[in-house]
């Protein structure tokens, strides 16, 4: 990549990291482009790690020095500008030094991210940024195979979900449902039990149903607030429930996503490499 030193915004290729506090106008500008923003050195890295191509680079001058051995063999411009300048553009303070624009990767189908696996968690209608980056942080640490999201639940590969997975989004196979919750049928189809996390009158205590889960499990979570679906709740085969104290009836969907994987997590195979994805620490 070439070094391109920048002193206004009269750029087109800039376009890219324009009003990135937009959450309306990003969250459909970037699918439909094409693209989804990488914050911070350490999830550029990741996204290139997985394969993900960048078609530009932004920082200020002092990441230069970390960001440019990464991406110095690829086609495309780095720009590099003052901090004031960049955060006119973007709409923020960079304070993670750097952004890069990379080429959205095709989904694989629900059948092909299917084939394998035992552990899925399925999100429905999840509109929280930072709850879907904090569940894919989850799945990744505690060892669960692939996420499926529903057509209306956020983008996992928005901005803030990439960065609070701490970049676990971008090595975490994921794709979308094409319907739901008929959806449920291709689970059922590819072998899996459906169990739905849930407060309901016929729940199974989490621990209770962990101690004879079937071989492949897909772990139904619902949207902030409201939950599950009522559909949602009818195409499950089983409804669980973490057991609470001291008058809390539940938890933040990614903290129970955490509970529900940790109790439900297949042993790995033997010298199958541990996730980085660390352990409790601030995102």
């Amino acid at each position: 990549m070439r070094i391109t030193r920048i002193t206004d915004l009269d750029r087109p290729d800039l376009a890219d990291y324009a009003r990135l506090t937009d959450v309306a106008l990003r969250r459909v500008s970037e699918p439909e482009g094409g693209l989804y923003i990488a914050e911070s050195s350490k999830v550029i890295e990741r996204a290139l790690r997985a394969g993900h191509v960048p078609r530009s680079v932004l920082m200020t001058e002092r990441w230069l020095a970390d960001v440019e051995p990464l991406v110095a063999h690829l086609d495309g411009e780095i720009f590099v500008g003052d901090a004031a300048l960049l955060e006119t553009l973007t709409g923020y303070h960079l304070h993670r030094g750097a952004l890069a624009a990379m080429h959205r990767p095709e989904l694989p189908s629900v059948e092909s991210l299917l084939e394998g696996a035992r552990r899925v968690v399925v999100l429905e209608d999840i509109v929280d940024h930072t709850n879907v980056g904090a569940i894919f942080r989850a799945v990744a640490g505690l060892g669960a195979d692939a996420v499926l999201v529903t057509p209306r639940c956020a983008d996992p590969l928005y901005r803030r979900s990439v960065r609070v997975s701490m970049g676990t989004v971008l090595q975490v196979p994921w794709t979308r449902l094409p319907e739901w919750p008929r959806g449920a049928e291709l689970l059922r189809d590819a072998g899996f039990e459906v169990a739905a996390l849930a407060l309901a009158d016929d729940a199974v205590p989490l621990d209770e149903y962990a101690a004879s889960a079937p071989e492949r499990v897909a772990l139904l979570l619902g949207t902030e607030g409201d939950g599950l679906s009522r559909d949602a709740l009818r195409a499950a085969d089983r409804v669980v429930t973490i057991p609470m104290l001291h008058g809390v009836d539940s938890l933040n969907v990614a903290a129970a996503s955490a509970v529900a994987l940790w109790a439900l997590r297949v042993p790995p195979v033997a010298g199958e490499a541990t996730a980085d994805a660390g352990g409790a620490s601030p995102s």
